[in-house]
């Protein structure tokens, strides 16, 4: 089915009729956009990517730059997490015979050029295309979050760039011929490190002369939403969107699955009150599971709380990528797990991914969830596991890190 885009109206108050709003077109000179046009919106306004929608754990960057100049090419906007993650930002007029594969192969050009730098080389760059003595990058970044250690800010950086850990993002200014063609392109490389999002900024004009953005995404890779889950033996976290298709481009629409799954997480998260006031509570996710970060660097440890359809359970669990502080800070808590039980209040298990890792769980059978008796029993317990979970292990994995980092210097 071929899709079309309508053009917005606007209703009045004062009753005078439906106004239709005039998209900006780059062949009309009285309304014409630009790629510096996009550029500068990105740079000024951010939030018009609709980054929470594509992945998460990218959400709210900071811009650092435009016209960021690498081996590679000119990068458009530069953005970057408080946690050291990038966002790259390629800007494109889909009337543009570039505005195709071309540009997904060029912002894949940036990526890997990025994978060979450190957070010194990207501040270097950076500093010099800012005419900035000093370290402008995270100048910034402590602009907003002033409480961003600068040691851990640079070391997360570093082994997100080394990893590969980016969010690609194509925005353009409308819906044009080829947009399938680029979705199909995504999906061939969807099983790189990065996250990938197709996203359209259509403009219109305001009868005042204001201009409105509509922020949408086209398409988006998940294949981080795949990778950062470590499954206890004997569980499976699997939301409907991955059971409904293999492919790794999600389609943009709401499904009526992933909307309940929202409402569910947003129900939970009004019931669950955390005694730690620096752990930072996840926003409702459209998936089956949500997760709670450790004090572990570059994201290494969290705790993953879910939702199982299939089994009708719910649970948690102490996830952690290997060879990381965080699976450090895993082994530690294996090491003292007859005190920490205890603590946990004796249901949590210590048991192991299916590669063989330890990790800590604690599950509870709830039945129907739809049913508002049983979703409110459901919520108790689980904002009680998770509440004790992170007075229990977040203190534990802080000291472990501590202990880490003394190790390695």
């Amino acid at each position: 089915m071929t899709r079309q885009q309508c053009v917005p109206l606007l209703l009045t108050s004062s009753g005078g009729g439906a106004v239709p709003l005039l998209p900006l077109r780059q062949d009309d000179p009285n309304r014409r956009l630009s790629e510096a046009d996009i550029q500068a919106l990105v740079q000024a306004h951010p939030a018009v990517l609709p980054i929470r929608e594509i992945d998460p754990i990218f959400a709210d960057p900071i811009p650092i730059c435009t016209e960021l100049s690498t081996s590679a090419g000119l990068i458009d906007n530069l953005l970057v997490t408080s946690t050291g993650l990038p966002v790259i930002v390629e800007c494109k007029l889909w009337k543009n015979p570039e505005g195709r594969r071309e540009v997904v192969a060029q912002i894949l050009d940036y990526a890997k050029e990025l994978c060979r730098w450190s957070s010194a080389d990207l501040q270097r760059v950076v500093r010099q295309r800012l005419g900035h003595s000093k370290n402008p990058l995270l100048e910034r970044v402590q602009a907003q979050y002033p409480l961003v250690d600068e040691t851990a800010f640079n070391d997360a950086l570093t082994a997100n760039l080394r990893r590969g850990r980016f969010l690609l993002l194509i925005v353009g200014d409308g819906i044009r011929e080829g947009v399938e063609a680029i979705a199909e392109y995504l999906q061939d490389h969807a099983g790189l490190h990065f996250t990938m999002g197709l996203v359209e900024l259509p403009f219109y004009v305001l009868p005042s002369g204001d201009r409105i953005v509509v922020p949408r995404v086209l398409a988006r890779t998940v294949n981080v939403i795949r990778t950062v889950i470590d499954v206890p033996e004997g569980y499976m976290v699997r939301s409907q969107e991955d059971l409904s298709s293999e492919s790794s481009i999600a389609d943009p629409e709401r499904t009526a699955l992933s909307d309940a799954q929202q409402r569910f997480w947003s129900e939970f998260l009004q019931v669950l009150k955390l005694d730690d006031p620096e752990q930072q509570i996840p926003r409702p996710a459209r998936q089956g599971y949500l997760g709670f970060m450790m004090p572990a660097p570059s994201g290494s440890s969290w705790l993953t709380v879910y939702r199982d359809f299939n089994r009708r359970e719910i649970g948690l669990f102490l996830s952690s990528h290997r060879n990381t502080a965080g699976s450090y800070a895993m082994q530690a808590v294996a090491e003292q797990w007859d005190d920490i039980r205890l603590l946990l209040g004796g249901t949590a298990k210590l048991t192991s991914t299916r590669d063989g890792r330890d990790t800590v769980t604690d599950t509870l059978s709830t039945g129907f969830l739809d049913q508002a008796d049983v979703r409110r029993i459901a919520f108790a317990w689980l904002a009680e596991r998770v509440n004790t979970f992170v007075n229990v292990l977040r203190p534990r994995v802080r000291s472990a890190v501590a202990d880490y980092r003394s190790r390695e210097s």
